[in-house]
């Protein structure tokens, strides 16, 4: 939602998120404790965590967090598991991101960390310009090894790349997660990509050949990076997943009638608020 260039009322957010953790996703990635001059859409993020019914869900909260002050925030609440937080391979990005050079944000994920193994919540890092950069700064897959290897010697355990302006090629999927999951059996990799909507079937499935469990989507594809190359490249769809991965022949545990529910939604809430984008 973050990108979108209408408010979206509280109580339509609320509303949608309700209709999402009936679902039956693993996590849902529900708001973002960042400031509101950087991203007013989601300055409610306490008011809508209020009104989510967490009662009948077994669909865990994750929260996007920019820095220390905001995972301090995110800590306090008990019905949040993950943070997830964004730290650029590129030093650019990560700039123009956070307004923090790498070694200050490696800086931050450590502090963060130590803050969510004392709150007993767990660290998901977004390794943002995961597949290459339009900036000329160093890429290589070697190079998001050596950030896999500094962020587990931190204690992270859960990290995805991130294809931020959704340049990536299959191939280069397979490669980047197939060096990732054989050098770091230990650490959870996940998918965040961005996609036009063509090449999303062939990028799933080179996740899927490398080992990559944990896919990152959004209703409709809605979302994906202001910096992508066209308005058509956006978050993988969620509706689109569901469906290859059932194809493949991987177990879900998602009521198709809920999901159907909640495509309606987010036509009805977020379709009409104009194109949306995210810094991931």
């Amino acid at each position: 939602m973050q990108g979108l260039t209408d408010f979206i009322p509280t109580p339509d957010k609320i509303r949608y998120l309700n209709a999402l953790l009936r679902v039956g996703f693993d996590t849902l990635d529900f708001g973002s404790f960042v400031s509101p001059k950087a991203i007013p859409q989601l300055r409610d993020t306490a008011e809508v965590l209020a009104g989510l019914d967490l009662t009948d869900t077994q669909t865990k909260l994750l929260a996007i967090v920019a820095n220390v002050r905001g995972a301090e925030q995110a800590v306090s609440y008990p019905e949040i598991q993950y943070l997830g937080f964004p730290l650029s391979v590129s030093e650019t990005f990560q700039l123009r991101n956070t307004n923090k050079t790498i070694t200050q944000a490696f800086a931050d994920v450590e502090s963060m960390q130590q803050l969510c193994v004392s709150h007993q919540k767990q660290l998901v890092v977004y390794l943002s310009m995961g597949f290459g950069n339009p900036y000329g700064d160093p890429y290589s897959p070697e190079i998001v090894g050596q950030f896999t290897e500094r962020l587990s010697q931190t204690g992270i355990e859960i990290i995805a790349p991130s294809d931020t302006i959704g340049s990536s090629t299959p191939a280069e999927i397979e490669t980047l997660f197939n060096y990732l999951l054989d050098t770091f059996p230990t650490i959870e990799f996940g998918a965040h990509l961005h996609s036009r909507p063509e090449q999303v079937t062939e990028k799933v499935r080179a996740a899927l050949r490398a080992g990559v469990r944990r896919i990152d989507g959004a209703l409709h594809g809605l979302g994906g990076c202001p910096m992508a190359s066209d308005d058509l490249t956006g978050n993988l769809p969620t509706e689109q997943l569901v469906y290859l991965l059932e194809k493949e022949g991987i177990p879900l545990a998602i009521n198709k009638n809920r999901l159907a529910e909640a495509l309606v939604l987010s036509s009805e809430i977020l379709g009409t608020h104009g194109p949306a984008g995210g810094p991931v």
